[in-house]
């Protein structure tokens, strides 16, 4: 499965972003869909997750309340809608895919090839 991730680029703190993430194979209800992200000179973290079938959902702590996930099934594609953006959201941003709800990327075996997200101060 090819992920394709687009929608990174430079904004001010305070703005928003939405990242799209369009996988090319199939997608089934039971499979998740997450974002990762991974800052200049940090290892790559979790950001959130989504249950593609029932749209559950999961986030890490420090984007909830601002970031939100979401999938159209129709389009097959998956969003990460970012506001209130910070300096510390600046990282390159990766969709991925997993058979099943994990916050742990050894799960997700898909992933797509990143898009950067800045934002200045």
């Amino acid at each position: 499965v090819q992920l394709q991730a687009s929608g990174g680029g430079l904004v001010q703190a305070g703005g928003s972003l939405r990242l799209s993430c369009s996988p090319s194979g199939s997608i089934f209800s039971s499979h998740v869909m997450a974002w990762f992200r991974q800052a200049p000179g940090k290892e790559r973290e979790f950001v959130a997750a989504i249950r593609w079938g029932a749209a559950t959902t999961t986030y890490t702590d420090s984007v909830k309340g601002r970031f939100t996930i979401s999938r159209d099934n129709g389009k097959k594609t998956l969003y990460l809608q970012m506001n209130s953006l910070k300096p510390e959201d600046t990282a390159v941003y990766y969709c991925a895919k997993a058979n099943g709800l994990s916050r742990n990327e050894r799960e997700y075996r898909s992933w797509g090839q990143g898009t950067l997200v800045t934002v200045s101060s």
